[in-house]
């Protein structure tokens, strides 16, 4: 017997989050899927295995894409000599990802990589994802180094504030909405801002 044809994965992961983001993860099953890629449910079976790899796979691969979004600001802010400018620009990568591609900064919101980090995904691509942790960890201690010249755990955690915790609260409400204003990545870039200003404990 012939194998079930899949003509393009790419087309599968494109259905998978066009479907979590407009009606959420409860929406993605094989058979809405299959009709939203024009496949059949052989195919989808054959070359994923399980909808969990679907959505770990797409979601692995706009993380990748907001990772070098948010590298290439970092790398134009410290070119230009300026650290602050740095970490206020990987903080406002959400929002650069969103003027981008608008449903890939809209999957990320609306999971969390524990959420698709399931016993059903391969462990190849379990590992692709648990790699992201160790990615990000690059970006924080690069920037706490280029702000304070220093790596400790006070400074990183600050630089996670900036980075993760305030873009979270900040930008991630109108990002999953649909559209983020102007407004609020000033008032990102303000709140960055004041709590590098800070000082650090010695």
């Amino acid at each position: 017997m012939a194998r079930p044809r899949l003509h393009a994965p790419e087309t599968v992961l494109d259905a998978a989050e066009e479907l979590v983001v407009a009606h959420g993860r409860a929406s993605l099953t094989v058979r809405a899927l299959a009709e939203r890629a024009g496949a059949s449910n052989g195919s989808l079976y054959h070359a994923f295995g399980s909808v969990e790899n679907v959505v770990a796979q797409a979601w692995l691969h706009r993380a990748q894409q907001f990772l070098e979004v948010q590298r290439t600001a970092v790398d134009a802010a410290l070119a230009a000599g300026d650290p602050v400018a740095a970490v206020q620009a990987a903080a406002d990568a959400p929002a650069r990802l969103h003027d981008i591609e608008p449903t890939a900064a809209r999957l990320l919101t609306a999971l969390r990589r524990d959420d698709v980090l399931t016993d059903g995904v391969p462990e190849a691509v379990a590992a692709d994802l648990r790699s992201l942790d160790r990615d990000l960890a690059a970006v924080l201690r690069r920037l706490a180094r280029a702000v304070w010249d220093r790596t400790d755990r006070a400074a990183v955690d600050v630089v996670t504030t900036c980075v993760v915790r305030l873009p979270a609260a900040l930008l991630f409400p109108e990002i999953r909405a649909g559209r983020v204003h102007p407004l609020t990545r000033r008032r990102l870039a303000a709140a960055v801002a004041a709590v590098l200003d800070c000082p650090l404990p010695s």
